[in-house]
């Protein structure tokens, strides 16, 4: 079997819920002696904001194609027996899983390894966008991931006339910075 039987990509259509045993059962295999998963699920708050439910829109041939694209890097990189990647478009209440990404190896290190660089390079780089909404109103959101890939290109947003400012958190976990827009003119002044 090569590479692209052993990779399953699929984006799912509103109002479907993934199903995490079709996954998790595609990478499965004798020979792997470790399956790694990250399931992204909608919370019910942030920044002290009731959530009501994610949106997600995706231009999805172009998001397919991205996505194989990064699992094809995974395998260059890791020694990897099989890949699964589901990511959910419309709406997604509090408690639903929106990703889900599943990586079997031979070896442990390999598939934590793999799974984790899979939800970064997707959070950064695929035609997936995500709108939050509360019990008081809704905002499009960039991931954090996208924001890094940005400037580090040198994509600071002028183009806008707004400048995008990371501040540091002081909290473990994945949600690293926190990301804030301001004018700017404030940005020079300060």
């Amino acid at each position: 079997m090569n590479s692209e039987d052993k990779t399953l990509v699929e984006i799912i259509d509103e109002n479907k819920q993934i199903d995490l045993a079709k996954y998790i059962n595609y990478v499965s295999a004798p020979q792997a002696g470790a399956i790694a998963t990250f399931s992204g699920t909608t919370r019910d708050t942030f920044e002290g904001k009731t959530v009501v439910e994610l949106r997600y829109e995706a231009y999805v041939p172009m998001a397919i194609r991205n996505l194989k694209s990064i699992c094809s890097s995974a395998r260059s990189s890791w020694d990897l027996h099989s890949i699964a990647v589901a990511h959910r478009v419309g709406s997604v209440p509090v408690g639903e899983i929106s990703v889900f990404v599943a990586v079997s190896a031979t070896h442990r290190a390999d598939a934590l390894d793999a799974c984790k660089f899979l939800i970064a390079e997707l959070k950064a780089s695929v035609p997936i966008w995500k709108k939050e909404v509360y019990s008081n109103g809704e905002v499009w959101k960039e991931n954090t991931e996208f924001l890094e890939r940005r400037f580090k290109h040198g994509k600071d947003g002028s183009c806008c006339r707004r400048k995008i400012k990371t501040e540091a958190r002081d909290i473990k976990g994945c949600c690293k910075p926190k990301v804030k827009e301001e004018d700017a003119a404030d940005i020079s002044t300060s």
